[in-house]
């Protein structure tokens, strides 16, 4: 028998050829990594060596240790001196032998001077030190690529061919090495301008001019770097570490305003830089993949733009916390008294951010950053923070930022035990919840359009019939799918989520901190959203706002918010509680006659929609004798207030003419009843006012406001609907609010305005002093005459 064959199968030839690739490309991969590390180290031996010659430049030489005599010694030198015959000698040739002694030896030699010595001889020495000092330019060694070729099999196995080509450098490679030459060479200069005399040395015209220059200079080289990220950022990310790297300015003369300038600068750069979307980071997996090249440096310049954003946040989150804490650096560089404006620019940055980049990544850290500083006893500050809040508020469709910046605000005011600023709650009623939930509930109302299932088709359309309604549910489907471009669900479930917190804030206030200053806002985030409360707290709710109003703590504003939130409840979802709210009517009754012109014009916004509420939406359940009661003191109100919120309250009496006819009785003077008008009266149910009249039109048909005197003559015939006594169709066709608001007086001026007076003309200009009567002109004549004929004699009266 012949050997044992071995078990093991001999590799075939595409397992060896396939062997002899991975090899190939290893061999490859390692050269090239060796010629990378080969053009490092040229790199950094360069950079050494421009040091060193720096280093060489710099350097001064130092003068030898000085000698300094004993005084003894210096005596006895003198002594000796003097007793040298030197009678036989000239002064000239004294002083020569003198010089040659001293330049003689070492010994003899002063060492207190640092001249050189025999500096003839010692030339062509320096000359050579220096030459050695200069740093040698080492040969760049051209960089060369590996190409495989086809192997050759011969008997002996598979051979491998490959040849070598010079890298073709990208320009890009080329011009930042070039950057760095120059960056290095201006380095070189600032430090020898450093060499020159120091800053405080100078006059104060020459440390300003200094500064300009230097100002000018840094100006010239943010401007540079800025647009060269804007024009290429695949390329120069690179630039925006160095852009931000001037954020550490280190010239006291003007590191206030670089730093300024660069924060500004890059918060540019980076809204226009940044995409439409969130990046998230590689999976290990994704990594590994192989990607195109254009694909791969799109991934290296997302995760350095990410990385450079962060950064720059976290230098403006520093320098803001270095402000609250009172921190000083050690080198001084910015005073404390800049750090305030430093932390201003910070903050308006982050708040440009905050409204501009939603979608960007970080978006949560600059909301819990900016958050607090809602609070900041610094009023600008906090009132930046908090008109940005406003704005993000007003901007957010889907709600998920909405969502994000409410629960902080909620975790800080609990953390604070309540103890913040009213505007940081009065930014929450800047929310879209209202108008997105209106939508929602109109089109859960609206009837949904049914589409016709398979066995209905079959049974009712032909054919063709069934073709063409297939098609027009297809296109239908479309259609509603591109009018929504949020979904729904998410955008109820997120304003869900927000409503929830709101209340619970609004809730722990009512229920912890009845006396803070916090509670205007809550009864007016209450009244805001009143109608999206859920039907279980509507009972709890009232007996605590019917409290408040009857512990008389609260001001005018407040208890009109308190009223306005208890018919907004029950004129939407509380319609089907059975709730008698009297005493709300007898409240706003009795506030009407503590509102005037001195008092804060808004209040009267908060009547109108009190008054909208409360007598006609809710007509069935009122009865005449209030509403002739409301009818009269609205009318009295009328005459005391400015002249917009008496054209309002006037509108709102013609809505309630209209919604109770019989309170015509009004217009007449005949008594409908037994008994007498009390207008001190607060209860307007006994306060007999079908016993009174609106005398109050009358005056107010003389008001020097056109559109007053209109309202007053329409509603003393009765507020017709045609005739010469009716309205014009602008003014029917608005609501109360509508006229507050079109003729407002907030800048002191007549709306509308009033007509200038017309000119007086006399038709003759009498010329001299003569009178249009004649007899009378007559009787003034005589007189002067008579005192002109006749002499006073003055002295004849005191006999």
């Amino acid at each position: 028998m012949g050997p044992l064959r071995s078990k093991k199968r001999r590799p075939t030839f595409r397992r060896l050829l396939k062997t002899s690739d991975m090899k190939l490309e290893n061999k490859v991969k390692n050269r090239q990594l060796k010629q990378q590390n080969v053009a490092k180290k040229q790199r950094k031996e360069q950079k050494r060596m421009r040091q060193a010659m720096k280093g060489a430049a710099l350097q001064m030489p130092r003068p030898l240790e000085t000698y300094r005599k004993r005084p003894e010694e210096e005596e006895e030198e003198e002594e000796f001196l003097e007793s040298l015959p030197t009678d036989m000698m000239d002064e000239e040739d004294l002083q020569q032998m003198t010089a040659m002694a001293r330049k003689a030896s070492f010994i003899t030699r002063d060492l207190s001077s640092c001249g050189p010595v025999h500096s003839s001889k010692k030339r062509s020495a320096d000359v050579v030190r220096s030459y050695e000092k200069i740093p040698r330019k080492m040969a760049k060694m051209e960089e060369k690529e590996l190409i495989q070729l086809l192997p050759i099999k011969d008997k002996s196995g598979v051979i491998p061919r490959c040849i070598e080509r010079a890298v073709k450098r990208h320009p890009n490679e080329v011009e930042e090495e070039e950057e760095e030459e120059e960056l290095a060479e201006t380095l070189e200069q600032e430090d020898n301008e450093g060499a020159s005399p120091s800053f405080m040395e100078l006059t104060p015209e020459q440390r300003e001019q200094f500064r300009v220059q230097t100002l000018n200079i840094k100006k010239q080289r943010i401007a540079s770097l800025a647009s060269a990220i804007i024009s290429d950022p695949l390329n120069n990310m690179k630039r925006v570490k160095e852009l931000r790297g001037m954020m550490m300015e280190a010239d006291p003369s003007v590191a206030v305003s670089v730093r300024k300038m660069v924060m500004v600068s890059l918060m540019e750069v980076f809204k226009d830089i940044a995409p439409t979307y969130r990046i998230r980071p590689l999976t290990p997996a994704e990594k590994n993949t192989k990607v195109k090249k254009e694909t791969q440096q799109l991934r290296e310049f997302e995760e350095s733009l990410v990385s450079q954003y962060k950064f720059y946040l976290e230098d403006l989150e520093q320098t803001i916390k270095d402000w609250k804490q009172k921190k000083r650096k050690r080198s001084q560089v910015v005073s404390f008294q800049s750090y305030r404006s430093l932390a201003e620019v910070s903050v308006r940055c982050l708040c440009e951010l905050l409204l501009t980049m939603p979608h960007f990544n970080f978006h949560n850290n600059i909301i819990v950053t900016l958050v607090p500083l809602m609070n900041d006893p610094l009023k600008t500050v906090s009132d930046m923070c908090c008109d940005a809040f406003r704005k993000l508020f007003q901007e957010d469709r889907v709600g998920g930022a909405s969502l994000a910046t409410v629960r902080v605000i909620s975790g800080l005011i609990k953390s604070l035990n309540y103890s913040v600023r009213p505007e940081m709650l009065r930014t929450l009623l800047s929310l879209r919840i209202k108008e997105v939930e209106m939508k929602k509930d109109l089109e859960a109302t609206a009837t949904k359009k049914k589409f016709m299932t398979n066995k209905e088709k079959k049974k009712n359309l032909s054919r063709m019939q069934r073709k063409w309604k297939k098609a027009e549910e297809k296109l239908e489907k479309e259609l509603l799918e591109a009018e929504a471009s949020e979904s729904k669900e998410k955008k109820t479930k997120l304003h869900t989520e927000t409503l929830n917190i709101i209340f619970l804030i609004y809730f722990r206030i009512l229920k912890k901190a009845q006396k803070s200053v916090l509670l205007p806002v809550v009864l007016e985030g209450l009244a805001n959203f009143a109608h999206l409360i859920n039907l279980e707290f509507f009972d709890d709710l009232l007996n605590v706002l019917q409290n408040l109003i009857q512990s008389g703590d609260l001001t005018n504003r407040e208890s009109l918010h308190c009223i306005q939130t208890v018919f907004t409840i029950l004129s939407g979802q509380g319609d089907a509680l059975n709730i008698d709210p009297m005493n709300f009517y007898s409240q706003l009754y009795r506030i009407l006659m503590r509102l005037h012109a001195g008092a804060p014009n808004n209040d009267i916004i908060i009547v109108l929609r009190c008054l909208d509420a409360m007598l006609t939406r809710r007509r069935k359940q009122v009865t005449l004798q209030r509403a002739m009661a409301f009818l009269k003191r609205l009318s009295t109100l009328s005459m005391h207030v400015m002249p917009n919120a008496s054209v309002g309250i006037l509108a709102a009496n013609r809505a309630t003419m209209h919604s109770f006819p019989k309170c015509d009785f009004l217009l007449d003077n005949e008594i409908q009843g037994s008994g007498f008008y009390l207008p001190e009266l607060d209860e307007p149910e006994h306060c007999n006012a079908q016993n009174t009249a609106l005398w109050e039109l009358h005056t107010l048909q003389r008001h020097f406001h056109p559109v007053v005197r209109r309202f007053a003559g329409h509603l003393s015939h009765g507020a017709p609907s045609d005739g010469s006594s009716a309205l014009s169709v602008e003014l029917c066709r608005r609501s109360p609010l509508e006229l507050f608001e079109d003729y407002s007086v907030k800048d002191m001026t007549f709306n509308p305005p009033v007509a200038p007076p017309a000119s007086k003309k006399k038709d003759q200009f009498v010329v001299g002093a003569a009178l249009l009567d004649d007899k009378l002109q007559k009787q003034v004549d005589s007189i002067l005459n008579a005192a002109e004929d006749s002499q006073l004699d003055f002295t004849a009266a005191q006999h």
